[in-house]
C-alpha cells in the first residue's frame, strides 16, 4: 500500500459506476461521509463521464472530493484500468473501494497496479453471466477484501465463484436511523401536498422504477382496493415509467396512483404511508426496507436477496413469494381491514431496525476492516490467485 498510512491518515477512493441516485450510491455516500469526519481523506470517483449524476453534489456537500476517470462509451475499454491506476498512485490512495460489478472490473486491478489495498462491495445478486461474470470474476482476485450485504448475497457469489471464501466478509447495509422516525407533521404535509385525505389508506414503495423492482406487480394487486381513501405512492425514476403510467391507466386507477420521481425528502414521504411495499424479483439488502421500518411502517416485502434475513414473518413484515400477485393482493386487503395490526407490526419494526440497522455499526465495521488492511505489512500486495 502507498505509505501505509492508517486509520485517520489514509486515502479512501470509493469508485462508483456514476453519481446517479440509487442504494449502493447512497450506502457509498454515507459511509464516505462517515469516513471523512472520522479523519480519512476520501474521494468518490465516477466512471460516468460528465454531467455528473445528483448525489455528486451530495458527496461535495459532505466533504467528499469528487472527481471522475470516464469510461466514454459502453463496451470494453482496454486503457480505462491503466488510466485508473495512474489516478491511484498520483493521488497517493492507500484503499480502493469498489461497488458492483463494473467498477470492480476496471478498479480493482488497478488498485493492485497502484499498490493499493484493494476493497469490494457486492451490493445485490446479479444474475447475468457471460463474459461480465466472467471478468469480473478474475477481477476478483485481485482484491483484499470482498464485502457480501448480507449471508445471501455471499453465499451466491461463492457458488458463482466470484472471490475466495478467506476474502469474503459479511458487513449488513446500515441507515442513518436519526433521519427516519415517526413524524405527524410530515405525514400531514405531504398528505396536502399530495392530495390525500388525512384518513386515506396509503401503500407506497421507493426505488428505481426497472422491472427487476417490480412495481408493475405492486400496482395490480392493489388496484382492486384503491379508491378515494385507498392510495398508491411510487417514488423514483427509472426506464419503467411509461409503461406504469400506462399499466394505471389500463386498470382504470390512474386517479389514485401517484407517480412522484426522486425525491430529497423520502423520510417525510414514509411517513405519509400506511403500509410500505417492495415487490422486487432480485435485491440485495435494499436500504428502503429497515429505512421503511424505522418508520415505523409495516412492510410488505418478497423473499429474494437479504430480505428473509430483515423481516420476521408477522411480527416485524410479511414475506411474499416472488413474483405471486395474489398472495400480495390478500395481504395488503388484510393489512387494509384491520389497520390496528399494521401499526402494531410497525411498532416492532422500528425496535428491530433501531437494533439492527444503524448507519454507526456499518461504519465501524467497514473501519475495523480497513485498518486490518492498513496494518498488513508494508510492502505486501494482495495475494493474487
Amino acid at each position: 500500500m502507498s505509505g501505509h498510512r492508517s486509520g485517520a491518515r489514509a486515502r479512501v477512493a470509493h469508485v462508483l459506476s456514476s453519481f446517479q441516485l440509487g442504494g449502493q450510491e447512497r450506502v457509498a455516500l454515507d459511509l464516505a461521509i462517515a469516513q471523512v469526519r472520522s479523519g480519512f481523506r476520501v474521494t468518490a470517483l465516477s466512471l460516468e463521464p460528465l454531467p455528473d449524476g445528483p448525489l455528486a453534489a451530495e458527496f461535495a456537500a459532505g466533504g467528499v472530493e469528487v472527481d471522475r476517470v470516464p469510461r466514454p462509451r459502453p463496451g470494453v475499454d482496454p486503457v480505462l484500468g491503466f488510466r485508473l491506476a495512474k489516478w491511484f498512485r498520483r493521488n497517493r490512495v492507500d484503499i480502493v473501494h469498489t461497488h458492483n460489478r463494473m467498477p470492480l472490473i476496471y478498479a480493482a486491478p488497478a488498485g493492485w497496479l497502484a499498490g493499493a489495498a484493494v476493497v469490494h462491495t457486492k451490493h445485490g445478486s446479479n444474475p447475468r453471466g457471460g463474459t461480465r461474470l466472467l471478468a469480473g470474476n478474475l477481477a476478483g482476485r485481485f482484491v483484499d477484501a470482498f464485502v457480501a450485504v448480507s449471508p445471501e448475497i455471499a453465499a451466491f457469489a461463492l457458488r458463482r465463484r466470484e472471490v475466495a471464501e478467506r476474502r469474503l466478509v459479511v458487513i449488513p447495509n446500515g441507515i442513518p436511523l436519526e433521519q427516519f422516525r415517526p413524524d405527524p407533521a410530515a405525514r400531514a404535509r405531504v398528505r396536502e401536498e399530495l392530495g390525500i385525505a388525512a384518513d386515506a389508506w396509503v401503500v407506497g414503495t421507493v426505488g428505481r422504477l426497472a422491472v427487476e423492482k417490480n412495481q408493475a406487480m405492486l400496482l395490480r394487486a392493489v388496484a382492486p382496493l384503491l379508491g378515494t381513501k385507498a392510495r398508491v405512492v411510487l417514488v423514483g425514476d427509472g426506464p419503467l415509467k411509461g409503461e406504469l403510467i400506462g399499466l394505471a391507466a389500463g386498470l382504470g386507477v390512474s386517479s389514485f396512483v401517484h407517480l412522484l420521481g426522486p425525491r430529497r425528502d423520502v423520510p417525510d414521504v414514509l411517513n405519509a404511508l400506511d403500509v410500505f411495499v417492495l415487490c422486487s424479483d432480485l435485491e440485495g439488502l435494499p436500504l428502503a426496507v429497515p429505512e421503511a421500518m424505522a418508520t415505523s411502517l409495516p412492510v410488505v416485502v418478497t423473499m429474494v436477496g437479504g430480505l428473509p434475513t430483515v423481516v420476521e414473518e408477522g411480527r416485524t413484515g410479511y414475506l411474499v413469494p416472488a413474483g405471486d400477485e395474489m398472495v400480495l393482493r390478500d395481504q395488503l386487503a388484510r393489512l387494509h381491514a384491520d389497520p390496528e395490526l399494521g401499526r402494531a407490526c410497525g411498532v416492532r419494526g422500528r425496535q428491530a431496525a433501531m437494533a439492527r440497522f444503524s448507519s454507526e455499526r456499518m461504519q465501524r465495521e467497514y473501519a475495523e476492516l480497513y485498518e486490518r488492511l492498513l496494518c498488513r505489512q508494508s510492502g505486501l500486495a494482495p495475494g493474487v490467485g
